[in-house]
């Protein structure tokens, strides 16, 4: 991999959540100078970027991504030369930063919103929102049958009469993309975070800025099911490429390959890689891989579909398993002892396959969700809006347990949603030494993929009938082996072993054939010898 040319095209980038990361001023939440202090970590995890959660200033209605002010550091996360610091310190190590840009609403608390909540229906102030009369009689019901990703209607009435439109939590109301002034505040914002350093900027919701003319109903309830499956008339029109062809002139303006990463929901592969044609933004996050159900022949169409929908565009594809709103992927591969076994398959196959990588925090770790968080500490809007009946993302958002045999494993004096106890074992100090540890693996996984042959990826019969193996090369001198089923299967000897997601000895190898465990995943060298 080069760190000069096109450097985001088979970079690792490690996802910080701000809030659970590490924590310098013993308040319980992390902050960017705990980021600062814990960057040797990400060195000698040998990730190539780090991608940061909303540090803005804002009331927290949404962990950070209801934004009040896009130029200002939140004093619960720091101050601006903390930022600052962390740029710099991040790139004394070799690190680039990308940071959140949240476009497709603003916190209910914006000036902006302030002022059009003050001003009269019509005005330029609510021009920048998406403010309209309501139907029914006197206007009493919602303009359209918009649900909130969150749960519940997506409109909200204020005392005048009118209502406003919220994707998301009523404290995030959505900006109006068609006004001029939208476009020239977001330009000054990228600008802003560019001229100070960052690498590059992951837009939050880039699927939802433009909605369809008319707002027209959908004439369906449980919308949010669509998501990432079908058509919505609020999410993934047309339109918002024309804001992404804007946006890259700007980022392409500054030196040092300055990037743009969608997070966009599309119906299919096809439709996401609109998003990075080559005047438009560099990645886009890959959730139909995330999706894909533990199984070899779903896990094959997806990378199928992903790579010949990105080839068309000539951009790489993105590979990630978890996020901050995504159940742990231990826990989604069935949890205990097997679903870390699966997840430690999942990686090497991950990180074997042409691309970027994203890693979620703590995924290094091995970590589970956590499934029985007390429900006085659930803070996710998800919890809220669903009436108590839908726990939220909280569970996957957990703070790191960086040493020590008792909570809050180091991560500071105290921690904002409860560690288990069991986590003990699963500490950076825990596993630092450990050959065997899921530490361990990642860290020779990322360092070794840097020297895999930059070459596209070949399926390989693997002999016989498999349907829960698959087996690829990339290249003459490389290839990667998974077993998805629940016994061992004997294949053809690819080569020499070169990493194993399960310890080396229960792999049975002659000179011929290999046996691979159950849930197992191994990268081999292309020559035979042992």
């Amino acid at each position: 991999m080069t760190r000069n040319s096109g450097w985001w095209r088979s970079a690792v980038i490690y996802q910080i959540y701000v809030r659970s990361f590490a924590d310098a001023n013993g308040d319980g939440v992390g902050d960017l100078a705990g980021i600062r202090a814990r960057l040797d970590h990400l060195s000698d995890l040998g990730v190539d970027a780090l991608w940061v959660t909303p540090f803005y200033t804002s009331p927290m209605a949404d962990g950070g991504y209801d934004v009040a002010d896009y130029r200002a550091v939140d004093p619960l996360f720091g101050d601006l030369d903390e930022a600052k610091g962390l740029v710099a310190d991040a790139h004394a190590r070799g690190l680039r930063v990308i940071v959140d840009v949240v476009p497709n609403h603003t916190s209910a608390q914006h000036p902006w919103f302030v002022e059009a909540l003050a001003a009269d229906p019509g005005s330029p102030a609510r021009a920048r929102y998406l403010f309209r009369d309501g139907t029914g009689p006197g206007g009493a019901e919602p303009p359209n049958d918009w649900e909130s990703v969150f749960g519940g209607p997506a409109w909200t009435r204020v005392p005048d009469g009118q209502w406003y439109l919220h994707l998301f939590d009523p404290a995030q109301p959505d900006l109006n993309w068609e006004n001029p002034e939208v476009h020239e505040e977001f330009a000054d914002i990228l600008r802003f975070w560019l001229d100070l350093g960052v690498d590059g900027v992951r837009i939050d919701v880039a699927h939802g800025m433009v909605k369809a003319d008319g707002l027209p109903d959908t004439g369906r309830t449980e919308q949010i099911g669509l998501l990432g499956h079908g058509e919505l008339p609020y999410f993934d029109q047309d339109g918002v490429h024309e804001i992404y062809r804007e946006w890259r002139k700007i980022l392409d303006s500054y030196p040092g390959e300055r990037i743009g990463v969608a997070e966009a929901w599309a119906p299919n592969a096809e439709r996401l890689a609109l998003y990075l044609r080559p005047d438009e933004l560099h990645q886009a996050f890959n959730f139909h891989y995330v999706k894909a159900e533990w199984s070899a022949e779903r896990f094959r169409d997806v990378i199928d579909e992903s790579l010949a929908a990105v080839n068309r565009v000539g951009a790489p594809s993105t590979w990630v398993l978890s996020n901050h709103d995504i159940e742990r992927h231990v826990t989604r591969f069935g949890g205990g002892e097997t679903g870390l076994r699966r997840a430690r398959a999942a990686a090497l196959l991950t990180f074997a396959l042409p691309g970027s990588t994203y890693v979620y925090q703590g995924e290094e770790l091995g970590l589970p969700e956590v499934t029985d968080l007390p429900e006085e500490v659930l803070t996710d809007p998800k919890w809220i809006r669903s009436g108590h009946t839908e726990r939220g993302r909280d569970g996957c958002r957990v703070p790191l347990p960086w040493s020590g045999s008792e909570p809050p494993f180091g991560f500071g004096a105290s921690s904002w949603l409860p560690q288990p106890a069991d986590w003990a074992k699963l500490t950076v100090e825990a596993q630092r030494a450990d050959p065997g540890s899921t530490l361990s693996l990642y860290r020779s996984a990322i360092r070794l993929r840097r020297d895999l042959p930059d070459a596209p990826l070949r399926w390989v019969d693997a002999g016989g009938d498999r349907p829960d193996v698959l087996m690829f090369r990339r290249g003459p001198g490389f290839a990667c082996t998974v077993n998805f089923g629940s016994a061992s299967v004997t294949l053809p000897r690819p080569g020499r072993l070169l990493l194993a997601s399960t310890p080396t000895d229960e792999i049975a190898r002659t000179d011929q054939t290999v046996t691979l465990p159950p849930d197992a995943a191994a990268w081999w060298t292309g020559d035979a010898d042992d």
